[in-house]
């Protein structure tokens, strides 16, 4: 075996994050840990890759015990890890950044011809000396990579790698970790979307509440196998019915709005309707508009008169407030930091959002005792896994918080609700409840607005589907006429295939 651990236990105040874990990887294996959220992985990464000591329990790579001090220590063993968040430096060019992750870079062009080698024998062509900034969110995936390959390692460990890419830069991925196992680099992979377990892994190591409860081979089971065995429970599907779209309820036409960043796109000519009842789905490589759109509609960035309409009513010019007040409400998709406060409780954080649709003050002063109230009527109705309300948001796992900012925002009857990645790092049994909740508040007649890189989910909620594009808008199309290839190739910009909506 490449990479044995045993009996791995971690914990923290009121935690076990890992309870005696034990598997092992071997050369050219595709290795998947699947579980919930809050169900251990980033923990147990953490501790191969050194970024965490464990309690008690022991690891062996190649044999001979191996204690990584640092990630420092686990890359000179010969353990490379890409995260889920990327850590480049968008000023900075690809050679430039690829060089800040090694300890002893050779000279630029040295790298440089090294980069180009790597990258083309790979099938992850880079130019390393472009602008980070101006790369699409594929390529600066493969940045990532690259600079993990030329450590020349001899286990990878891939955290969510493909939640910001499209159907055909999945594939290229695919066809680029293939190679490597073929070659007898043992890859640890962790993702969500159990249909590309199914595809491209060997076995499978199921985490639950910090233990190891089961392994498989992957593609001997379903999908809705591997997720049951992750909750340890039968999932339901999703229920459609109830939904008929009302009348029209939102219009936005020629929006345009500037960049949130100097490296982001601006929209350009953005316009669609949208209907009670209805969900239109938005989907999009990461960084090609979906903040700037959210921020257009939630009031955040006012934009021109006339290219906002709620009810008939020209809203463009108000703030997020004012528009929650007629109903528009939001849930951006940074957790931590946009749509939490993280040092806030859950009662302050449901304070931020809710005093306008909920009765959260008296006379002037916030009513903690309502405020308590309404927190713990989210957590009750999502089922947000917390000892209680008065716990500070960055205590909850990712998946838990997500519940909560959207079931902050549901519980608020919304008129119209936009969601920018509402199951973003979400694991199969939350993502369900979030979705269902979305679905369930359209059949109230409410409209959604889901902005995902989510696919498999847009298709399974939306009733419309639109791509997003370097901030331009696709005319929305009829979800279920829709094929996997023509929504590839809408999100990479060919937009000139399709037709306006009836």
């Amino acid at each position: 075996m490449l990479l044995t651990v045993e009996g791995l236990t971690k914990a923290y105040p009121g935690v076990l994050a890992n309870d005696g874990v034990s598997f092992a990887v071997a050369p050219g294996e595709v290795h998947a840990l699947l579980g919930e959220n809050g169900a251990g992985k980033s923990t147990l990464v953490k501790m191969i890759y050194g970024l965490v000591k464990p309690d008690a329990g022991a690891m062996r790579l190649h044999g001979a015990p191996y204690e990584p001090a640092e990630p420092r220590a686990a890359r000179a063993a010969g353990v490379a890890m890409v995260f889920q968040h990327f850590s480049l430096f968008e000023a900075l060019s690809v050679a430039e950044n690829v060089a800040l992750g090694m300890e002893n870079p050779p000279p630029m062009r040295a790298l440089a011809g090294r980069i180009r080698a790597v990258s083309n024998a790979y099938g992850l062509p880079l130019d390393p000396n472009r602008t980070v900034g101006d790369l699409s969110a594929g390529e600066r995936q493969r940045v990532e990579i690259i600079r993990c390959l030329l450590q020349d390692p001899k286990l990878l460990i891939m955290d969510e790698p493909t939640s910001v890419l499209t159907p055909q830069e999945v594939e290229i991925l695919f066809h680029t970790l293939r190679k490597l196992a073929a070659e007898g680099t043992a890859i640890l992979y962790i993702s969500h979307k159990l249909e590309e377990i199914r595809a491209l892994c060997d076995t499978a190591t199921i985490l639950r509440g910090g233990r190891v409860v089961a392994s498989c081979a992957p593609r001997d089971k379903s999908a809705r196998e591997l997720a049951e065995m992750m909750v340890g429970a039968e999932l339901k599907p999703v229920d459609r019915t109830g939904r008929r779209a009302g009348a029209m309820v939102l219009q936005v036409a020629g929006l345009d709005l500037a960049p949130l960043s100097p490296f982001g796109p601006a929209l350009r000519g953005v316009g669609f309707d949208l209907r009670r009842g209805e969900v239109l789905g938005i989907g999009g490589v990461a960084g090609n508009g979906q903040e700037e759109l959210l921020a257009a509609l939630s009031g955040e960035r006012p934009t021109a008169p006339g290219t906002v309409l709620l009810d008939g009513r020209d809203i463009a010019a108000l703030g997020p407030n004012a528009r929650r007040r007629l109903g528009v409400l939001a849930a951006p998709e940074e957790r931590l930091g946009h749509a939490a406060a993280p040092d806030l409780s859950l009662t302050d954080n449901a304070i931020l959002t809710g005093t306008v649709r909920k009765p959260l003050t008296r006379k002037g002063f916030i009513d903690k005792s309502a405020a308590r109230s309404f927190a713990q009527s989210v957590i009750s109705a999502f089922d947000v896994r917390t000892p209680g309300p008065d716990v500070a948001a960055r205590a909850l796992s990712g998946g838990n918080l997500q519940k909560f900012v959207i079931g902050r925002e549901v519980l608020q009857d919304p008129v119209v609700l936009v969601v920018n990645q509402p199951t973003w790092g979400v694991d199969a049994a939350a993502a369900a409840a979030i979705r269902q909740a979305l679905l369930d508040l359209a059949a109230r007649g409410a409209a959604v607005i889901a902005i995902s890189q989510d696919l498999d989910e847009l298709l399974e909620i939306s009733d419309r589907f639109a791509a997003l594009n370097e901030g331009r808008l696709s005319a929305p199309r009829d979800t279920a006429q829709l094929t996997l290839e023509e929504i590839g190739l809408m999100l990479g910009g060919a937009h000139g295939m399709q037709e306006a909506a009836p």
